[in-house]
């Protein structure tokens, strides 16, 4: 499980958009969104760098959280 704060996500289509991001990098991984603190939840496999790396190319600003 990976946390990451995503500091520009403030709406429900915003939350739509970062989890069709994540989403793209593997269709398995499940993306749950806190829109009050800006952070989601990814469970699955996949790499930090490649969720911030997908999250900025889809305009997103977004840095992981210490477990």
């Amino acid at each position: 499980m990976l946390r990451f704060h995503v500091s520009n996500m403030n709406c429900g289509g915003c939350a739509k958009g970062v989890t069709r991001a994540v989403q793209g990098l593997d269709g398995d991984v499940r993306v749950d969104v806190d829109l009050s603190s800006r952070e989601i939840t990814v469970r699955g496999a996949v790499d930090p760098s490649r969720v911030v790396a997908a999250l900025k190319q889809a305009g997103y600003e977004a840095r992981a959280l210490g477990a």
